[in-house]
């Protein structure tokens, strides 16, 4: 069997990857920063360190396939120039020690599959709203669209080395194992249903295993290149999204409140404007490729 090569591979999403290509019959490798043992049959790990430039050579030479998820979380800490600096440099950076490898060591890779994000893309406009963001839409200019330019770039030189590469633009990620959605269900535990705002901004997300299904999706369809939008048929606003959680959570025993925009800003300073905005997504494209989905709405994927 094939043999896929991951970053970014104990993270959230990695791990569930990694999980559905061993149950498929994938071997597996893991890059990480530390040399580990494994005690699972066809999963290996190997090292690399970004800010060094190394990475191991041999790890790139049994891959068919690499899956690029690594990046320091947009969401983890409070946007200070210096954490901004991480944000983008942890993307950049690894993606160019990729690129590197491909070049330097003798290699049988077909295949590169990129996380993006849907930060790419600005605030609704009346034509989103009604269509949804399309791939073709250029980068919004404020921070998280420029990260992902930067992004999307520095993973790009991998085409003139004769790879397909595929880039998926990730929604907001629901998994029961953390995330956005565990932030939701915190205050919801309490018996309150935190609104932010209005609530009226569009949140477009997608499952963890239908975002998995996507890049397994990507590896075994060869026609896929270039840049897909990895989000559920069915956005929803972010009221919605809280009530059917919190029904689903507590029945009728919780109370909804909305958290005002100034206490969010407070909160969480420059990424406030994210967590506000409202961002209305298509999935016409990978539709369109034939891939199907177990949780297309947010009821399916809520339960």
């Amino acid at each position: 069997m094939a043999t896929v090569l991951i970053t970014g591979g104990t993270g959230l999403v990695g791990t569930q990857f990694t999980d559905e290509l061993l149950n498929k019959g994938y071997d597996v490798i893991v890059l990480t920063r530390k040399a580990r043992q494994s005690s699972i049959p066809n999963i290996s790990y190997a090292v690399w360190d970004v800010e060094k430039g190394i990475i191991d050579a041999e790890a790139i030479s049994k891959a068919d396939h690499i899956v690029h998820l690594a990046g320091a979380g947009v969401a983890d800490k409070r946007w200070t120039a210096e954490r901004k600096q991480e944000i983008v440099d942890s993307r950049t950076k690894s993606a160019a020690l990729i690129v590197k490898a491909l070049n330097d060591v003798p290699n049988q890779v077909k295949t590169v599959v990129s996380a993006s994000a849907i930060g790419w893309y600005g605030p609704d406009t009346a034509e989103s709203k009604r269509r949804g963001f399309r791939e073709d839409e250029k980068a919004d200019t404020h921070f998280l669209g420029e990260t992902c330019r930067l992004w999307e770039e520095s993973i790009s030189p991998v085409e003139s080395l004769g790879k397909r590469l595929v880039k998926f633009r990730i929604g907001i990620v629901l998994s029961e194992k953390g995330g956005a959605l565990k932030e939701f269900m915190k205050p919801i535990r309490f018996g309150t249903a935190a609104i932010l705002s209005k609530g009226s901004q569009v949140i477009s997300w997608i499952h963890v295993e239908d975002l998995c299904r996507m890049f397994m999706f990507a590896i075994e369809h060869e026609q896929m290149r270039g840049v897909y939008n990895a989000v559920a048929p069915h956005p929803v606003t972010n009221k919605e999204l809280t009530l059917q959680l919190a029904q689903n959570l507590r029945g009728k025993f919780y109370i909804p409140v909305h958290v005002p925009a100034f206490a969010l800003k407070l909160a969480l300073g420059e990424m406030s404007v994210e967590v506000l905005k409202s961002a209305t997504v298509s999935n016409e494209k990978i539709k369109a490729e034939g891939f199907t989905y177990l949780y297309p709405t947010i009821d399916a994927a809520l339960k």
